[in-house]
């Protein structure tokens, strides 16, 4: 993360930082803020659907199934971490719109 991009290698993964506000109008990704990749999601933060409406917004977004994204870090807060399998850092920043 220090060239300020929320997407790194880590592991054999993609790691993404993400921002998520919940009960959005409209589930979208919505750029970059703090080095951390913002995504608005119209789900509410309770029994897991926010972190739900995340992964399908990344999978949908990226192209690929939604069991290649999984939630590392921060379960119950709005700064969470992705782990992407099967893509590379340059492949997951263009796919954002980040390159």
């Amino acid at each position: 993360m220090g060239d300020g991009s929320p997407v790194r290698a880590a592991g054999g993964t993609v790691r993404v930082d993400l921002r998520v506000i919940p009960r959005a109008p409209r589930t979208k990704i919505d750029g970059v803020r703090d080095a951390r990749l913002l995504v608005r999601v119209s789900a509410p933060p309770v029994d897991g659907a926010a972190n739900d409406a995340v992964v399908a917004a990344l999978a949908e977004q990226l192209g690929i199934p939604r069991r290649t994204i999984a939630i590392v870090a921060g379960d119950t807060g709005r700064n969470k971490t992705s782990a992407v399998d099967g893509l590379t850092v340059d492949e997951v920043r263009t796919r954002l719109g980040l390159a």
